[in-house]
């Protein structure tokens, strides 16, 4: 799964800044930006946070797949 692509698309959704979206998931600035970055990827928590915030949001994440990784 591609986190980075999802994180994003639901952050844009959202009308949210990166700062915002790391308060909601509680993590800090950096760490939203690296993962939007693909530089980082997410703890298992932050995982399931961002799963359940694009559940919500109506986004799958299996359609924000990697292209690398297909």
């Amino acid at each position: 799964m591609n986190y980075s692509k999802a994180l994003k698309q639901l952050r844009l959704k959202k009308m949210m800044s990166q700062t915002e979206m790391a308060t909601l998931l509680g993590v800090s600035f950096a760490t939203v930006n690296r993962i939007e970055g693909n530089r980082h990827c997410p703890n298992y928590k932050t995982q399931r946070r961002i799963a359940e915030l694009c559940k919500k949001a109506g986004i799958k994440i299996e359609d924000c797949k990697d292209e690398t990784n297909d």
